[in-house]
């Protein structure tokens, strides 16, 4: 039998803005006692729903692409998940297997190896930039490239490749819709705002940008920014969702690692576990 988990978050409410994965991030700190609050600031539409992502892939089937990109393990299951429920799992899995594949990381590579694709080249570290420069120096003008990204789009690489010289098709897995419930996430930012809260996370730069966009429009961004520095933990997974709680002038809590689970021991070491 398990012994429970020391309950020090005890007495603290912690706000969860993701939609993804928001159980998995509220099952972990609420295992240590904390409250949650829980106000997604977008919504994901899945690539069972897309059919931009299903169209796109026709098009790909039908003049397949020198290079591929592959930017993230989740965005290829769910890409070939789609490609399977539209008739298409056969004839895109020739088509990236006849392509140079390059992959954003680890988790991207072990992905494709499951799936019987072999990437070229591997991003270790885990980087849109690294990727850019590394196909920037390969040489792409002329190029067919495909590239496979998440909610957050591009990150520059698109454009970078386009004016390399190369035609980039972009295959998005899922993207950013508005917010669920609104009214939660205006709440949750005058909650912020009133000291309700003793902790904000987030999980996308996306929903950064909505949250405060809601926290604008109800007057209370000052006081939010003003009791990030005064008590107030705001916790991003990774520099590219910390970078627009920078520019309001948050600085947050950033785990070393660009990972849920990091961020998740980030914010309890935090609090004193560790």
């Amino acid at each position: 039998m398990s012994r429970p988990l020391p309950a020090f978050m005890a007495g603290r409410t912690v706000l969860i803005t993701a939609d993804r994965r928001s159980d998995d991030l509220a099952e972990a700190f609420a295992r240590r006692g904390a409250t949650i609050r829980h106000a997604a600031a977008m919504s994901i539409v899945h690539h069972s729903d897309d059919e931009r992502l299903v169209a796109d892939t026709r098009a790909l089937v039908a003049d397949p692409p020198d290079l591929v990109v592959v930017t993230t393990g989740a965005g290829l299951r769910g890409w070939l998940e789609a490609a399977e429920g539209a008739g298409l799992h056969g004839s895109l899995t020739d088509a990236l297997s006849s392509a140079r594949i390059f992959a954003r990381g680890p988790k991207a590579k072990g992905a494709l190896v499951a799936h019987g694709l072999t990437p070229e080249w591997v991003a270790e570290s885990e980087t849109t930039a690294e990727i850019t420069e590394h196909l920037l120096a390969l040489g792409v003008d002329g190029a067919s490239v495909a590239v496979q990204h998440h909610g957050n789009g591009s990150d520059g690489l698109d454009e970078a490749l386009t004016a390399a010289g190369a035609r980039v098709s972009p295959l998005v897995v899922y993207r950013w819709g508005p917010a669920p419930d609104p009214a939660a996430v205006t709440a949750s930012t005058r909650a912020a705002a009133a000291g309700e809260v003793d902790a904000v996370v987030f999980t996308s730069a996306p929903a950064v940008v909505a949250w405060f966009a809601a926290a604008d429009a109800a007057g209370v961004t000052d006081e939010i920014v003003h009791r990030s520095r005064a008590g107030l933990l705001v916790a991003a997974v990774g520099p590219v969702t910390a970078a627009p709680l920078q520019a309001k002038g948050v600085a947050p809590l950033v785990p070393e690692r660009s990972r849920m689970g990091a961020l998740v021991r980030a914010v309890l070491e935090h609090y004193g576990d560790g």
